[in-house]
């Protein structure tokens, strides 16, 4: 596999993980589509996500955890969300929460929350497990382009700009995106993104939602 400067590694998940350690950015499958990310917490190698997406840095990150350890870490989690973490996670479900202060505002974009899940994709989990903390994880694409499934329809001119790619296991489904919610302060769901969670499987397990307009 090559970018246009040359070859670019293929790794396995322990390859991956000692990259993300050293300050890399990987590309790695998630249940959608392949991701890019790096170490939540290293702020550097947060700026080269956006760089290597070309991605308007007034845009946050969302992050994929590999438990629920690793978001208590990263976020503040609401007592009254707990049950909804419990039905919908592992999931296409992201939370946005409060962020802790371990982490930079290059993920958060200056906003303080953090939109984080719970993949339901086994590699993704493993890799922020064997990593020790939660990843950022954008779609594996230059900014307007389209998100692939096969490492072969990644674009040489993300891959200048990563330091690997991990294409273990099963490979990303595609279809939609993660849906994304937040609590509101009367103890509803806000809907900021319909996805793969549609709105009335949360209504139908007793998380009554409201939408971006309501």
């Amino acid at each position: 596999m090559r970018g246009n400067g040359g070859q670019i590694p293929l790794l396995d998940i322990a390859g991956a993980a000692d990259r993300l350690r050293r300050g890399g950015v990987v590309i790695y499958p998630t249940e959608t589509f392949f991701g890019v990310g790096c170490r939540i917490t290293d702020a550097a190698a947060v700026t080269r996500v956006y760089q290597a997406k070309r991605r308007n840095v007034h845009l946050p990150l969302p992050v994929i955890c590999g438990d629920r350890r690793q978001l208590d870490r990263v976020a503040a989690v609401d007592a009254a969300l707990e049950p909804l973490l419990e039905r919908f996670w592992p999931g296409s479900l992201t939370v946005l929460l409060p962020a802790r202060a371990c982490v930079p505002e290059t993920v958060t974009a200056g906003t303080g929350t953090v939109a984080a899940r719970l993949s339901p994709h086994a590699v993704a989990r493993t890799l922020a497990l064997a990593v020790g903390e939660p990843l950022v994880s954008s779609s594996a694409n230059i900014s307007g382009r389209p998100a692939v499934t096969e490492p072969a329809a990644l674009d040489p001119e993300l891959l200048d700009g990563v330091d690997g790619v991990l294409a273990a296991g099963a490979a990303p489904a595609g279809g939609l995106p993660s849906t994304l919610v937040r609590m509101t302060a009367g103890g509803r769901l806000r809907v900021l993104r319909v996805g793969a969670v549609a709105p009335a499987c949360l209504e139908a397990a007793g998380f009554p939602c409201v939408s971006t307009d309501d």
